[in-house]
């Protein structure tokens, strides 16, 4: 969407990504690759095709979530051009409604299959700022109308009773769209162009999350992860676990821990990088723990949204119950995920009964072992690896290479963190 070069560092080496690079390449950007940098991630240079200047395609999203719900804003709002999003199997049982629907109110002229479902045809038309409220918290649709609203007649606003992760608007504002936020709403003004530069990437928080996990609930653990990602939107996570009495050290973790004191040694630290780019990071540190049953509410949801069935896993490991509401969008990610954690995690052993919009689970102290459907999707196929490693027989992960979608070293890092002896 930028003029001039963007430049990035990090860039993960993924199926989904790589879908993304794929999909920028069909509307006309140019994209250059380095050399991967041996952590996973690439260089990646893209020659943007400008903000109303995108061509006509056919895109293949592939697996990618993300790209289907985000990209239509951006292309809706260029008037003559055509393009269809289509993508596997997976992403045909995905609702892309969420978004239409809005553009629709925008002035986009969008249609798909069964009123709800990919493919999704966007034909580009003359947009006009409207303000809108998401039935449920997503930051997918709130980045899909903020590139809308970047080609738009007028403001537009999207309300946030909960508000979801903020990475779009940060990067929007750091390439120069005029962006602002007032109590709820999130406005975004019309644009002439945007010059993104450079863009370094943390390590993603919820990759990350699993080696938190496991480095929690496999007894003798201690882990270091570096420069991961800690926006505070996208760290839900910490919040649950200072509550399952996991004590947390580091400035960063002021006010969430809620009873670590200086003679406990902590058994997370989190202590910030200074770095450039609009998105902060930190070394995070890890060391076993005895767990508490805790509930997460619906406000909490969408900064954990990611990490929920992992949740699921460390209730499993904890004392009492913990409970889950306010996830039913847990039911469209990649595969049902409420009836994949339930199915998986009894099946493994664990004491875990499904909600319309989360699960209740009895904690029992650890996990008998067995074997984990995936179901194709790559969340599910990572908890059942880091189940593996705390369970009394093993897991056995039937699909485990859809974790290729988004951590396609996961196997290797695993690897080297397991000791046998």
């Amino acid at each position: 969407m930028a003029e001039g070069p963007t430049r990035i560092s990090g860039y993960l080496d993924s199926a989904d990504t790589r879908a993304t690079l794929a999909a920028v390449r069909s509307v006309g950007a140019v994209v250059s690759e380095g050399e991967p940098d041996g952590h996973g991630g690439l260089y990646v240079e893209v020659q943007g095709a400008g903000l109303r200047d995108a061509a006509p395609a056919e895109i293949d999203v592939g697996n990618a979530g993300t790209l289907l719900r985000i990209m239509p804003g951006w292309l809706a709002g260029q008037p003559g051009g055509e393009w269809t999003l289509d993508g596997d199997d997976s992403i045909r049982r995905r609702p892309v409604d969420r978004v239409a629907d809005p553009l629709r109110l925008m002035g986009a002229e969008v249609d798909c299959r069964e009123a709800r479902l990919p493919p999704l045809r966007v034909r580009g038309a003359p947009l006009r700022g409207i303000t809108y409220e998401p039935p449920m918290a997503s930051a997918q649709v709130k980045s899909c109308l903020l590139l809308a609203g970047l080609l738009a007649e007028g403001e537009t606003t999207v309300r946030e009773p909960v508000q979801t992760r903020d990475h779009t608007e940060r990067m929007l504002a750091a390439a120069g769209a005029r962006i602002r936020r007032s109590g709820e709403e999130l406005t975004v003004s019309p644009a002439e162009r945007l010059e993104s530069g450079d863009i370094p990437v943390p390590a993603d928080f919820s990759s990350a999350a699993f080696f938190i996990a496991a480095a929690l609930i496999v007894p003798g653990s201690e882990v270091t992860l570096r420069e991961v990602g800690i926006n505070a939107t996208r760290i839900g996570l910490l919040t649950v676990l200072a509550r399952m009495g996991v004590e947390m050290g580091g400035p960063e973790m002021r006010g969430r821990s809620a009873g670590a004191t200086r003679d406990v040694v902590p058994a997370m630290t989190v202590n910030e990088i200074s770095e450039p780019g609009p998105e902060p990071r930190a070394t995070l540190h890890v060391r076993s723990s005895d767990l508490e049953g805790a509930t997460v509410s619906v406000e909490e949801v969408p900064a954990a949204i990611d990490e929920l069935p992992l949740i699921a896993l460390l209730g499993c490991f904890a004392e009492g119950g913990t409970v889950v509401g306010g996830a039913e969008e847990l039911r469209h990610k990649e595969s049902d995920r409420i009836a994949g954690v339930v199915e998986g995690l009894t099946g493994l052993g664990a004491e875990i009964e499904a909600r319309p919009d989360g699960f209740v689970v009895e904690g029992t102290g650890g996990l008998r072992g067995g074997r984990l459907d995936a179901r194709g999707d790559h969340r599910l196929a990572m908890l059942g690896a880091i189940a593996g490693l705390a369970s009394r027989e093993g897991v056995e992960v039937d699909g485990a290479d859809s974790v290729a979608v988004s951590y396609p070293g996961f196997e290797r890092d695993l690897r080297r963190l397991s000791r046998s002896d």
